[in-house]
């Protein structure tokens, strides 16, 4: 079972270019069904770990890096695929919380305090808000359909509020644990 949890955060890893390739050459039919595909694996593999209690420091490690590097390959293809500034700069706000999270989540771990970024509810619901968002565009260019497009943008815009506010809490919690030590 460890390996088909290993396997589905790879997978993500190795896809998120493919679906790159595929957007930016209009082939959003295909792109559509992998980015599903990797989102799925997003949700089956933590789940799997936490089931069968296969929760590792590598799994911890590597299943973030996977949802940014899959984020940041949907954001480039479809801020290029669609000539989009207002994609590009949402992805960019989305993109910097992921980074500032990855620093406290460092700052963390060299204070001894990693339960002030361990994964909470909030950042789940943003994962889940991201990749639907980016679906719905996706399924929006495949069926050329610009309410749908549209639909996507506003989910899009709702995903940079939930990203914000999980990396508020991340950050209160992160600095009102290093306030505490002082």
């Amino acid at each position: 079972m460890n390996y088909i949890i290993q396997f589905l955060t790879y997978f993500r890893i190795f896809i998120a270019p493919i679906i790159f390739l595929l957007i930016i050459s209009n082939l959003y039919g295909w792109a559509l069904f992998f980015t599903l595909i990797a989102s799925m694996s997003d949700f089956w593999d933590g789940h799997l770990a936490r089931k069968y209690n296969l929760e590792s420091v590598l799994g911890s490690i590597l299943d973030p890096i996977a949802d940014k590097i899959l984020l940041t390959f949907l954001i480039l293809s479809l801020s290029l695929s669609m000539s989009s500034t207002y994609i590009g700069f949402i992805g960019g706000l989305i993109l910097i919380r992921e980074f500032w999270v990855a620093a406290l989540r460092d700052i963390n771990a060299r204070a001894n305090n990693e339960a002030a970024t361990t994964v909470t509810t909030l950042a789940k619901i943003k994962t889940f808000t991201q990749l639907t968002a980016f679906l719905v565009i996706i399924l929006g260019l495949y069926s050329n359909n610009t309410l749908v497009i549209f639909i996507g943008n506003f989910c899009l815009f709702i995903s940079l509020i939930v990203t914000l506010q999980s990396g508020l809490e991340y950050t209160l919690n992160t600095f009102s644990h290093l306030k505490s030590r002082r």
